[in-house]
């Protein structure tokens, strides 16, 4: 885990982006002035606990509880390595 995704940083949604439920994609998408990022499930639920006001420890938490699962600090981490990368957060 790099020093940006460490467990204690708040990432929120980029300036850049707006995230959204599309009904018609039934998914979580981010919408940006040149078109619009269709997230898959696991995208969409921890992106939109990226508010800039939780942790990264306490986003892995909120989601270990919710789908009754553990052991997801990693993937979690790598998908906000790759969030970071495409510029979709920041924080």
């Amino acid at each position: 885990m790099s020093a940006e995704t460490g467990t204690d940083t708040c990432p929120r949604v980029s300036r850049r982006f707006r995230l959204q439920w599309e009904e018609a994609q039934n998914a979580w998408v981010l919408l940006y002035p040149e078109g619009m990022v269709k997230l898959n499930q696991s995208a969409g639920e921890i992106m939109r606990r990226c508010d800039g006001s939780r942790t990264v420890s306490a986003i892995v938490a909120d989601l270990e509880q919710a789908f009754g699962a553990s052991g997801l600090a990693d993937d979690v981490a790598k998908f906000l390595e790759l969030a970071r990368g495409q510029q979709w957060i920041e924080g």
